[in-house]
């Protein structure tokens, strides 16, 4: 399996979210990756840590957001508001918008973070286009998400049912 490197930055550029994946697959929706329990993950230039899940991510082409589910997890699925993603051979960089939505496993969704986006949207000087798209997309996929609109129902939960058996773990 490939490897992909996940790249999140903030808008001046500084690093967020840095951590590796392995391609599972390719649909109508993006690209699919997973990553066992214990793998890697580094925020920013903290210290490194470890998953504590089997995750799984979608990155769909050219979309404002990507999503990440977390098996058995106290967040069932997290939904970042980003630029479009840029690759550069197995690197993918993608710009952390701030904004994020999240679905719970009782099934409620929030959209959190919004103190953050207005944070940085001063500080870093957002242009309204932006901002726009941001606030647009976030509000699009809070509804997606609470609705399961696919992928958020059940083509995510075959392509976890996957990464669970390739990391080894029964699913159930």
């Amino acid at each position: 399996m490939d490897v992909v490197r996940i790249d999140f930055r903030k808008w001046d550029g500084s690093r967020h979210w840095q951590f590796a994946m392995s391609r599972l697959g390719e649909d109508e929706h993006g690209l699919w990756l997973w990553s066992p329990p214990g793998s890697d993950m580094q925020r920013g230039h903290e210290p490194m840590r470890r998953s504590s899940s089997v995750n799984l991510k979608l990155i769909p082409d050219g979309k404002w957001w990507t999503a990440i589910w977390s098996w058995r997890s106290k967040v069932d699925l997290y939904v970042d508001i980003i630029t479009p993603p840029a690759w550069n051979g197995a690197t993918v960089t993608m710009i952390d918008l701030d904004l994020d939505v999240m679905r719970l496993p009782d099934g409620r969704v929030e959209v959190v973070d919004e103190d953050e986006f207005d944070l940085h949207r001063k500080e870093f000087d957002y242009p309204p286009r932006l901002v726009d798209n941001a606030r647009a997309t976030a509000a699009q996929m809070a509804v997606a998400v609470e609705a399961r609109h696919e992928p958020f129902g059940d083509v995510a939960g075959a392509w976890m049912a996957q990464a669970v058996a390739l990391a080894g773990l029964a699913d159930g």
